[in-house]
């Protein structure tokens, strides 16, 4: 039985899609043993798999910077509040940590360079000379 060319074509340009997105996936999924090697996984998470009480500012502050950054700005917003509970600014001192957060952005937020991490050193720097705002 002889395979016409035109089916043999017709098959090349699927054929490369697949290569290439083979390709593409396999650089894009990291090797689960770079990740657990690299760093340690109780540092992070509980036993039950929750992200553990110290590291829930971080990762907060990490999946909303641009919007935090933005109410800081402002002084006032939904995730600067949630970021202010998290903090453990009690909720009758909201309003003076939204107003907090806006006196300090110059700080806080220093420039366009700054990064999540940075922030959260900035927050515990700035907070530890204001000890009112927090429990």
């Amino acid at each position: 039985m002889r395979i016409q060319k035109w089916r043999i074509l017709s098959l090349l340009p699927a054929t490369v899609f697949l290569l290439t997105m083979t390709a593409c996936t396999t650089k894009l999924t990291p090797n689960p043993t770079d990740t657990t090697s690299s760093t340690t996984p109780g540092a992070f998470f509980t036993q039950d798999g929750l992200l553990k009480d110290d590291q829930k500012v971080n990762a907060f502050v990490a999946f909303n910077f641009e919007n935090l950054k933005d109410e800081m700005a402002r002084g006032h917003g939904e995730y600067l509040a949630s970021l202010g509970s998290l903090l453990g600014v009690p909720n009758n001192r909201q309003t003076e940590f939204l107003s907090w957060a806006r006196g300090k952005y110059p700080v806080l937020v220093p420039s366009e360079q700054t990064t999540p991490d940075q922030l959260v050193i900035a927050l515990a720097q700035e907070l530890s000379a204001n000890p009112s705002l927090t429990r």
